[in-house]
């Protein structure tokens, strides 16, 4: 089937302009450095409303000791879903104090609710069975968090 040229650059747009969007999104959350007991993570942080809200979506890999840290602006009892996500992640919930309360593994393109257990401050999303993988359970104390922006 031959296509115009009009339509061929129509289909061209439509899939690079919202890989360029978010990849520029991307960009522009910070990151911060957090530790796990002995191991690294580099977090890209979601700190604003639409910065949580977008989270992971429409991501399709996410590197070794990468994650993403959500900042609430209160701790309360915070939930997560995999909507218009693509990768199986694993999310820790963190206290005030950056203790884990619970750790839940997620599977992509579900409306499941994944909560916290009691009023989480944080909350920490890395590729599946990243936590398990390496020893870390609940009442461990992630350290770098107060080097993470202010919720807004």
């Amino acid at each position: 089937m031959r296509r115009s040229p009009a339509l061929s650059l129509a289909l061209l747009f439509t899939a690079v302009i919202p890989a360029v969007a978010a990849s520029t999104a991307l960009a522009e959350m910070p990151q911060v450095e957090l530790t796990a007991g002995f191991y690294r993570i580099e977090a890209e942080v979601a700190a604003t409303q639409t910065d949580r809200v977008q989270g992971l979506m429409n991501r399709r890999s996410m590197a070794a000791n990468h994650g993403m840290l959500f900042v609430f602006p209160e701790a309360e009892r915070h939930c997560m879903w995999m909507r218009n996500t693509f990768l199986p992640l694993s999310v820790a919930f963190l206290d005030n104090d950056g203790r884990v309360l619970n750790i839940e593994d997620m599977e992509p393109q579900t409306d499941t609710s994944h909560c916290a257990a009691g009023p989480a401050r944080f909350a920490l999303e890395m590729n599946k069975g990243w936590f398990s993988a390496k020893g870390l359970k609940k009442g461990l104390q992630l350290g770098g968090l107060e080097k993470s922006p202010r919720p807004r």
